[in-house]
């Protein structure tokens, strides 16, 4: 199984199979209530692998990963479209789509016997467009 994921804003930030270790799709309601919420949430959190650019190789997009995590909310473009495809036996299992998500959090750790840092990015959707929300599958890649 592998993992592809793209965040469209400003510029464009691709990550793939390479890159990506895990991804969670999380949907979260308020767990006090006693009928279904309307009060939904949802976030991705998506683990992976720093790479180290070698023999003349283009440097991943991770770097792109940390800037945006630092744009503030009152600026647009802190809100972006996310792409995340599920891929398994050549086949888009899962096709997660955030037309309006933004960073949570995002950590980055580097050791020195592992050769390569790792991130970890957990990002949410925009309360007000939870309707653009698409979940698909089921296609070839």
């Amino acid at each position: 199984m592998g993992f592809r994921v793209k965040v469209e804003g400003l510029d464009t930030i691709e990550l793939g199979v390479e890159n990506i270790l895990t991804v969670e799709f999380e949907t979260d309601t308020p767990n006090d209530s006693n009928a279904r919420s309307t009060d939904l949430g949802t976030s991705l959190i998506v683990k992976g692998k720093i790479l180290t650019a070698v023999d003349g190789e283009e440097a991943d997009s991770t770097i792109k990963l940390a800037q945006w995590s630092l744009v503030p909310g009152d600026i647009a473009n802190c809100y972006r479209k996310v792409t995340v495809d599920v891929i398994s036996a050549s086949q888009v299992v899962r096709q997660i789509i955030l037309p309006n998500a933004f960073v949570v959090d995002y950590t980055e750790e580097y050791g020195d016997t592992e050769g390569v840092g790792t991130f970890y990015l957990h990002m949410k959707q925009k309360k007000d467009k939870m309707a653009s929300i698409k979940l698909e599958g089921g296609f070839q890649e």
